[in-house]
């Protein structure tokens, strides 16, 4: 179960940054006024998107409080990379991020990183 706890911190993990990064595109950029940026950011802060997003982050905490029952953090924090290589992948496809060589090597380094420390339990 603690697996499912670790997966459920990431899947929310993951869903929260993509759907911040959507609904902000969608915005525009920020003004340049200070009372503007008030009213842009409250607006973006009232979006059920971005609402959406923050309640992910939540549920992201609590499936990590719950994985941390199961293991300890030395062995499951470097799970928690898999977000970036997740966040990574689905922002090539859902908005056309660049991908770059020094990317690629860096993904990898994560990825190998977590098969190092995943054999360590």
């Amino acid at each position: 179960m603690g697996y499912v706890y670790i997966f459920g911190t990431i899947v929310f993990t993951v869903f929260g940054q993509l759907v911040l990064k959507w609904q902000v595109d969608q915005a525009g950029a920020l003004p340049e006024a200070l009372w503007d940026k008030f009213t842009f950011l409250l607006q973006l802060l009232l979006n059920p998107w971005v609402i959406s997003g923050f309640l992910s982050a939540f549920l992201a905490a609590i499936s990590w409080m719950a994985a941390m029952t199961k293991f300890n953090i030395s062995y499951a924090y470097p799970f928690m990379s898999l977000s970036f290589v997740l966040v990574f992948l689905f922002s090539v496809f859902l908005f056309g991020d660049p991908i770059t060589t020094q990317k690629v090597v860096g993904l990898a380094l994560i990825i190998a990183g977590i098969v190092v420390t995943s054999q360590s339990l």
